[in-house]
């Protein structure tokens, strides 16, 4: 392939970054908050932080199965504002707002009936210091005040998702920001006790993540309603009837399906390869949630580059500019790549050095986070090309395909080998880049099926 071709001109790169770069900043702002979160947990014991670890990889797997559902319905937004059809959007709208209700309810009861046989798959015995039960109870503690921040959550992204999909970055960024302060704001005061507030630990953590979360979702649902009229035309009447039209139900099922069923076992193939590293021992735990951590806010450069794909794809390909559309993924793709290998060097220098920021943090832990920090870097192009892939066959509705390309490999693969090289005997610092790694396999895959441009062709 001409290298010329992957190159965009200047108004290309504009027309990205204003899609790009108000996500990008959203997500900077929110990892690096993520990840002052944990160093504030972490300043408090090893236990404390490895309990809201393990709770946080439980309800991560919520997390992503509203955004894969929503993200399912989004696909139809997209195409829906490329032909600047309002009525469509209320629609989808309303659909998100539908199954955001539904999993919210399954969620309740799982966490509330089995939470605690959940948290005790990734705690196990290992004789390297950490107290278990302790760990349990700081995790039950966690667990108990974060599911009151469920809905908000959910509520939240069903109408952040939808404005972006039609153009508007900008205030779910605005809302986001706001959210990210108020929960490092009150994690500082109710964690520590400071100002007069009370020491709270675990439960001052979670009780500032809700917080933050009813006010994200407050602003952003009283904002997009106080502008219905000019700026967000579809929300008008969104409350007026609760109906949707049938033969639109029964197609955006259809393409959500796949996409809530990605994202609920891709979330739960993650927490299985945490349960398979757990094997190893509790201080491995803490040392992947400092490295995931770390990780997450260097990533932000390719993972915002992905959602850009998808909303920059799907307009064109709703506006039926197919050719259009070919050329942005392809020079998306390569910008993507050429972001990840920067971020890598500076994930594998400037990273390497944060978890030393964790002072009550065991030494083993930090010393192995450093070296799971190093592997990411190692890998990042290769997670760069495989988000990009992911959402350019999700942006045709090609759900089915990225279901089979996205859990598939993870399923098929990684998990079974963590488990597999575990009982071999090999050591974590074997196990862990051996399992990154496996991530060419979805390179391979996902180039050749967008590159044969499956994923071209126009849904609405």
């Amino acid at each position: 392939m001409n290298i010329k071709r992957l190159i965009g001109d200047k108004s290309f790169y504009k027309m990205t970054f204003t899609v790009a770069v108000p996500i990008m900043l959203q997500n900077f702002i929110t990892n690096l908050v993520n990840m002052l979160d944990n160093i504030m947990v972490g300043s408090v014991g090893t236990e404390q932080m490895t309990g809201v670890s393990v709770v946080n990889q439980l309800v991560f797997i919520f997390n992503l199965a509203i955004f894969g559902a929503i993200s399912g319905v989004g696909i139809f937004t997209a195409q829906f504002y490329g032909k600047k059809d309002n009525d469509g959007i209320r629609h989808t709208l309303r659909y998100k707002i539908y199954i955001c209700i539904v999993l919210l309810v399954i969620a309740m009861g799982i966490f509330l009936f089995f939470g605690e046989f959940l948290i005790s798959m990734f705690l196990h015995e290992s004789g390297d210091g950490v107290d278990i039960a302790l760990t349990m109870t700081y995790a039950k503690e966690y667990l108990a005040v974060i599911l009151i921040g469920l809905l908000p959550f959910a509520i939240a992204n069903a109408f952040a998702g939808t404005l972006r999909e039609t153009g508007d970055t900008f205030t779910p960024m605005i809302t986001g920001l706001i959210a990210v302060v108020v929960n490092c704001v009150f994690n500082y005061l109710l964690i520590f006790g400071k100002f007069g507030f009370p020491e709270m630990g675990v439960r001052g953590a979670a009780t500032a993540t809700v917080l933050s979360r009813y006010v994200e979702c407050i602003i952003l649902v009283v904002y997009a309603l106080l502008k219905r009229k000019t700026k967000f035309p579809y929300v008008r009447y969104i409350f007026k009837s609760f109906t949707i039209p049938s033969e639109l139900t029964v197609s955006v099922t259809k393409k959500a399906i796949p996409l809530f069923l990605n994202e609920v076992l891709w979330s739960t193939g993650m927490s299985m390869l945490s349960v398979a590293y757990s094997l190893h021992g509790p201080m491995v735990v803490a040392a992947s949630s400092i490295a995931n951590t770390v990780n997450n806010l260097f990533m932000i450069a390719f993972l915002s580059m992905g959602s850009s794909i998808g909303i920059i794809a799907g307009r064109l390909l709703g506006a039926e500019k197919h050719k259009e559309a070919v050329d942005s993924v392809n020079k998306l793709i390569a910008f993507s790549v050429f972001l990840s290998l920067i971020m890598g060097v500076l994930l594998a220098t400037v990273g390497a050095l944060i978890p030393a920021l964790y002072k009550e943090t065991a030494d083993e832990a930090k010393e192995l986070a450093v070296y799971f920090i190093r592997v990411f870097a190692g890998v990042m192009w290769i997670d760069a090309i495989a988000n990009a892939s992911y959402f350019t066959l999700r942006s045709g509705g090609k759900t089915f395909i990225t279901f089979l390309f996205d859990s598939g490999t993870l399923w098929a693969l990684s998990v079974p080998a963590a488990f597999i090289l575990y009982y071999a005997g090999l050591s974590i610092y074997w196990v862990f880049p051996i399992i990154q790694l496996i991530g060419i396999v979805k390179v391979i895959v996902g180039l050749t099926l967008v590159r044969k441009k499956v994923w071209v062709r126009t849904l609405i």
